[in-house]
């Protein structure tokens, strides 16, 4: 007989309570081979501290709705549910660690699901009712002297804020001044996060427990300590000319290091909060830094031409195609080898397999080069003008071709590196007779080495020079790529000249020149993230989010999707849209890397190679417009981990929490991973669903399309029984019920009270994100309820109706599209769910002959008597 035992709150992870609701609700879910009864017990030191005891779990009676979501069911497997409540927090104060306990019947011995499943221990933190202390030092143990301590008022509630301020020392011509200050130990804490420096231009998460031990320098640190609150520890930079980052002593202290590139002595900064949640402590950090650096800016006159770059040259567009058009981009699909043709042959192939692209990225060399191939490094940019071996005719008739041939393109962009190219400015080329050049030396490393870069006398005048000509053939829109070269600059002198001399340039360029349309590459550099990415003057900018997509390296992609959704904790502060980067729908992690591009909040691109598309993939992340535009379906939040502190390295489900709509009253929805090397279950209740706090909600999957038991925050009483293989996902939607009571009609018959749920556009990844608006409502004078939804695609329309089998869809339903009625054979019930009903807008869309007017939404009416 074999048996598997699923548990909530889960084992071999760590569970926070909050302290305004202490219940902890243990829920195990058995299957096995046998129908027999299990016996079921807790064993935890909630009790005593120091002692483990046991408490049973019973039986949950058939009148709970408990459901089971998975791919596959086997008859042959028997599940049965036990529970117990815990319902106040210890009486010592501690965390809780526990385990389970279960046997067939009283003559066998206990098995122990730690041993069973090779899993660790549970673990329950119980936040502290208790009020933040007002003093550093209760929460950092031997703070310095060095550092002046100021307490600030803080932006974000039930917060505690501090800002640290100490001496950076100066540079010596042309080296610059370090400083090394040990902050402190963290005291009374569980598990900590760190955002490092993966190395210069990407950042990544890592965490652990007890002992702070990150193997990189960081830009953010926190702390989750024992009675639930959280520390967090941020470095400002890009504020004079000092860098700052944290590192530890080898004895769980957190060092401070700075690197100052000023003649005179600079300033070292953090920024310090306590909060009980981590997300209000880490928005306290990040709004306090915003406005250091805005003031900063101010003062330092950035502010003033960026307005003036706003106000003079800035064209307000509709961004619509731009962050939510699918991309192309060239550079794995096609290869460095570029040449127009493979251009044109890449567009044919995606135009025949009716893959409506609205936004081309022309990636890297396309460029007039030195050397025209070999080490990237080793070559420079000659003159903007294309290179004639792969554009003979120019890059203006190139563009002229693409637009005439493929109209539906509405942004072209071309890739450029921030100093030009990864070698620099070619000395013999025109860019370098045209402008003023300085030879700058770069640490050693992958790129280090001397290379000519624009002088900053004349970087001005290159950026407007270099997008001048780009628009005049064409371009709209730029991927600016290798930013962090203004961190790899090793002598003082050239940093304090360049590093904000370009950025500026840059930005004000690309505001003036393709308003905003730009794409901003390996700039995760601390002085780009706080000078230019932080401040919100400014529209927003697409921002890559994290190292390279690497198809040909299969350890990347779980990697890859876990570390974009923990950067995103950090990176959802900024004035950015998270660019989870492209990847390829023929690989066989292609379905992994769409789910996580669904749920990221940012653009989706991809970089086939022609001929080689998953079209069906392709379809499940756009829907086309009544207009015939084909677009993305983008959340309206920033996809971000849940689960902050869990480590790559730890046996759990990676879940990605994004949101649609208004807020308590949206849809939240979770991208669930599998980023292990093992099968992994979990049982998920919509307490894990961030935003659904408040209300009653269906769960629905989008790979099966079933449909939970209503359930709400305090019940938490129907589980999604996820099991995922290795590589596995699944994106989970919480919909919110509308609950009304019809009149009686002598002619109805359906039942009186109804719920209702718009479901957006079913068969979607990110489905809900196709409704724009939504509305339901009793009509007074005929008492039938009228359920009004504003989709941003044409596609199958989903409405969840409780006991939708009792009611007759030809009597109690009608459909409206733009005012006009829904063929009854556009309209049916779900095979998928029985509460479901779905309807054909599309086919209703041809059938009645309707045309996009001057909106561009699909608007859909069902009246229910």
């Amino acid at each position: 007989m074999f048996a598997k035992l699923t548990c909530s709150p889960p084992l071999g992870q760590t569970t926070t309570v909050p302290s305004d609701d202490p219940t902890v609700k243990f829920t195990v879910l058995i299957e096995s081979s046998s129908q027999k009864e299990w016996q079921v017990a807790l064993w935890s030191n909630y009790e005593n501290k120091e002692k483990w005891s046991s408490s049973s779990l019973q039986p949950i009676s058939e009148g709970l709705s408990l459901t089971s979501i998975k791919g596959k069911t086997n008859n042959n497997v028997y599940r049965q549910w036990y529970s117990l409540q815990l319902l106040d927090a210890p009486k010592h104060g501690a965390p809780v660690s526990f385990t389970i306990t279960f046997r067939a019947s009283n003559d066998e011995p206990w098995k122990w699901a730690n041993e069973q499943f090779s899993t660790a221990d549970g673990h329950i933190i119980y936040q502290s009712a208790d009020k933040l202390q007002d003093s550093l030092d209760h929460y950092i143990s031997g703070l310095p002297t060095e550092l002046q301590i100021h307490k600030e008022t803080s932006e974000t509630p039930d917060t505690l804020l501090w800002s640290l301020t100490g001496p950076a020392k100066a540079a010596a011509g042309k080296k610059s001044g370090y400083t090394k200050v040990t902050l402190g130990k963290p005291k009374n804490f569980a598990r900590w996060f760190s955002v490092v420096r993966l190395w210069s231009p990407w950042i990544a998460p890592r965490q652990g427990k007890n002992n702070f031990a990150p193997d990189k320098e960081g830009i953010l640190a926190a702390f989750e300590r024992e009675d639930g609150s959280h520390l967090v520890v941020l470095a400002i930079s890009g504020v004079d000319d000092v860098l700052t980052t944290l590192h530890h002593d080898g004895a769980g202290s957190v060092v401070v290091d700075s690197r100052n590139d000023s003649e005179h002595e600079g300033i070292s900064r953090l920024v310090v909060s306590v909060g009980k949640s981590l997300e209000s402590a880490m928005a306290a950090t990040m709004y306090y830094a915003r406005r250091l650096v805005l003031k900063y800016e101010d003062a330092s006159g950035q502010l003033a031409a960026e307005e003036k770059a706003l106000m003079l040259d800035y064209k307000p567009e509709w961004l619509q195609n731009w962050y939510d058009g699918i991309a192309y981009c060239t550079w794995n699909g096609l290869g460095q080898n570029l040449h127009e043709d493979k251009i044109f042959e890449a567009l044919d192939s995606l135009q025949k397999n009716e893959i409506n692209i609205s936004n081309l990225i022309i990636d890297d060399n396309w460029q007039s080069l030195s050397k025209e191939g070999g080490d990237q490094f080793e070559n420079a940019w000659m003159e903007f003008e294309a290179t004639k071996n792969g554009f003979p005719r120019g890059l203006k008739a190139a563009v002229d071709d693409i637009r005439s041939k493929h109209k539906q393109i509405k942004h072209i962009a071309v890739w450029h590196a921030l100093f030009g190219y990864w070698g620099g400015i070619a000395s013999t080329g025109k860019i370098t007779k045209e402008y003023k050049t300085v030879e700058v030396c770069k640490r050693d490393g992958v790129s280090g080495g001397k290379m000519l870069a624009v002088a900053k006398e004349d970087v001005d005048r290159f950026y407007r020079d270099f997008y001048e000509f780009l628009r005049s053939a064409g371009i709209d829109s730029v991927k600016t790529d290798a930013q962090f070269f203004v961190d790899e600059l090793d002598c003082a002198d050239d940093r304090r000249d360049l590093i904000r001399a370009y950025q500026d340039a840059w930005s004000i360029s690309q505001l003036r020149h393709f308003s905003g349309k730009a794409i901003s590459c390996m700039s995760q550099v601390p002085q780009i993230i706080f000078h230019s990415q932080l401040p919100s003057n400014k529209p927003r900018i697409l921002l890559r989010n994290s190292d390279d997509f690497f198809p040909e390296v299969p350890a990347s992609h779980p990697w890859h999707i876990f570390c974009n959704a923990h950067n995103s904790v950090f990176t959802q502060y900024l004035n950015i849209l998270p660019d989870w980067d492209m990847f390829q729908t023929s690989h066989e992690w292609a379905s992994f890397h769409a789910a996580a591009r669904c749920v990221s909040g940012g653009p989706i691109y991809i970089t086939d190679i022609p001929g080689q598309h998953d079209v069906d993939l392709i379809r499940q992340m756009t829907g086309n417009t009544p207009r015939g535009d084909t677009v993305i379906l983008r959340t309206h939040t920033v996809g971000k981990s849940t689960n902050t502190y869990n480590s790559y390295d730890d046996a759990a489900l990676l879940k990605v929490s994004t949101y649609v709509g208004m807020a308590r009253s949206g849809v939240s929805i979770l991208g669930v991973f599998n980023c292990t090397q093992q099968p992994i279950a979990e049982l998920i209740g919509i307490n894990q669903f961030p935003g659904a706090e408040q209300g009653t909600y269906i769960i629905r999957n989008h790979t099966t399309g079933q449909v939970s038991s209503p359930t709400s925050f305090k019940s938490n009483d129907a589980y999604v029984h996820m099991e995922l293989p290795q590589r596995g996902w699944e994106i989970l939607s919480a919909f919110p019920l509308h609950t009304f009571t019809l009149e009686h009609r002598h002619d109805a018959t359906g039942p009186a009270n109804i719920s209702v749920a718009p479901l957006g556009v079913v068969g979607k990844m990110a489905g809900a994100a196709a409704i724009v608006n939504s509305d339901s409502y009793v009509d007074r004078e005929t008492g039938r309820l009228r359920v009004w939804t504003s989709l941003k695609v044409l596609g199958t329309y989903g409405l969840y109706i409780s006991d939708l089998k009792q009611r007759s869809i030809e009597k109690d339903f009608m459909g409206v599209l733009f005012g006009r009625p829904i063929p009854a054979h556009c309209v049916s019930v779900s095979k998928d769910d029985e509460n479901v009903l779905e309807i054909d807008t599309a086919r209703a869309w041809k059938e009645t002959d309707s045309k996009a007017g001057w909106s561009n939404e699909v608007a859909v009416e069902v009246v229910i008597r």
